[in-house]
């Protein structure tokens, strides 16, 4: 049975202490992505984002991307930034003998493994008390796997997953307006160049 994450989130927030918000450790993907769930999740949490993407091919399309979401975060102040390193081996390395598997796929999944559990990783290094990742606000992005990934991975490092379909209540509809509002780049595949190919 399909579990719906964004009443999940609901609960969870009328839970909250509102004198201290909780530490949120956010992977973004990009800027455009990444502006509804700021927007709404920094009324909440105290969110730092991490942008660990190492799938993203080429390394310009990587510094562009970047770029867009160094700039949101300026000019919103909707968080705080902790950078990563780019390491596109570390993507190939994920998706060897997955190459061929279509968009949404294998390759996919294991691809957001791989963000997750990074994310997870510098969550508890960092004394987060959640971390979570945008990715569920694309409508092209399955929001049940990446909970339960988030789930397994977050058990698996001690570490609370936040629960969230971003894409609900017009989450991606609201991140296309504030692209538009603050003028940020907009790119047309997810990422790796497997999916340009497509």
């Amino acid at each position: 049975m399909k579990r719906d994450y964004q009443k999940e989130l609901d609960l969870l927030l009328t839970k909250l202490d509102e004198k201290s918000k909780p530490k949120l450790l956010l992977h973004s993907c990009c800027g455009p992505c990444s502006s509804y769930v700021l927007e709404y999740l920094s009324k909440y949490f105290d969110v730092t984002v991490y942008y660990f993407n190492p799938n993203i091919f080429p390394k310009e399309e990587y510094e562009k991307r970047l770029k867009n979401q160094l700039y949101l975060i300026e000019k919103s102040g909707w968080a705080k930034f902790l950078p990563s390193d780019y390491n596109y081996d570390e993507f190939l390395s994920a998706a060897t003998g997955l190459e061929g598997e279509k968009e949404g796929g294998l390759r996919c999944t294991e691809c957001f493994r791989l963000r997750l559990t990074k994310t997870a990783q510098a969550a508890k290094n960092g004394g987060f008390d959640y971390f979570a990742t945008t990715l569920s606000v694309s409508p092209h992005k399955n929001a049940q796997l990446l909970g339960q990934l988030g789930e397994e991975i977050g058990e698996q490092y001690g570490i609370k997953h936040l629960p969230s379909d971003f894409k609900k209540r017009e989450g991606y509809k609201r991140s296309i307006e504030l692209a538009r509002q603050f003028d940020l780049y907009r790119q047309d595949y997810c990422g790796c160049e497997f999916s340009i190919r497509e």
